[in-house]
């Protein structure tokens, strides 16, 4: 089992999907796998899912789930089913590779450092970056950033990027061992449950988890999350902080 998987949730992508650079992905690192993850997908994703993982056996699987339960069971699934095969690091990687997985690089190099267990993909818009993300998105994403950093009681840039890799260990096996409450604020839970901890399992030092700005990041057209889902999620992030605080009072009796 190679040391890293990604997952890669999909749902209805027979279309979209580009197989060319997660296979040239897997190509270059001998020590990494994909996990393609069929949301119940109404498509013909799942015949393209496997018919990817042929070509490349060994290194890339295919999960299906039915029926549809949206990204962050799919996610969810896809780590615990990573984790359970022994990948030593998993994170997972939007389908419509809006993050190239080329990028998944730097975020390896991040989780080098000493004492880190988390690294998440930031959209910082920077000289000598190319992050085209439309305005409209952009200042929702402060907006919904300014928040997660309120109920996540820490500074964060950029949670919602679908680019994250982990060390596996009990924390991150705690803070999946229960399905997420958000369909689409998923990565606001984790990194939350990854903090609180259990009252059995010692929660992660925030300094373990770091942010690093991406040099690509692309807007693709047919996002599954549209200006009426990123509304949603913003009415999810309510009900998100109050488990996080529920969380908070079990693991301090």
């Amino acid at each position: 089992m190679p040391r890293l998987t990604v997952v890669v949730p999909c749902y209805n992508e027979a279309e979209r999907l580009d197989r060319g650079p997660l296979l040239a992905f897997v190509d270059g690192h001998p020590d990494a796998s994909l996990l393609l993850v069929d949301d119940g997908s109404s498509d013909a994703t799942g015949a393209v899912l496997n018919a990817v993982a042929a070509e490349r056996p060994g290194r890339v699987r295919a999960l299906s789930l039915t029926p549809n339960r949206g990204k962050a069971e799919a996610v969810r699934q896809g780590m615990t089913d990573a984790l359970a095969a022994g990948a030593e690091i998993v994170g997972y990687l939007d389908a419509d590779l809006s993050t190239p997985p080329a990028e998944i690089d730097d975020l390896l190099a991040a989780l080098a450092r000493p004492g880190v267990q988390v690294a998440i993909g930031a959209r910082v818009g920077m000289l000598g970056y190319d992050i085209d993300r439309s305005a409209v998105r952009h200042y929702l994403g402060r907006v919904f950033a300014t928040a997660a950093s309120l109920i996540l009681r820490a500074r964060v840039y950029d949670t919602q990027c679908g680019a994250k890799l982990f060390r596996a260990g009990p924390a991150l096996s705690a803070a999946l061992a229960g399905p997420f409450l958000s369909r689409w604020a998923f990565d606001v839970e984790l990194l939350g449950r990854l903090l609180i901890g259990t009252p059995d399992v010692t929660p992660l030092p925030l300094s373990a988890i770091v942010e690093v700005p991406l040099t690509v990041w692309h807007d693709i057209k047919g996002s599954k999350l549209g200006l009426a889902g990123m509304a949603r999620t913003l009415r999810d992030l309510a009900m998100v902080a109050a488990d996080l605080n529920a969380r908070r009072r079990a693991a301090a009796r």
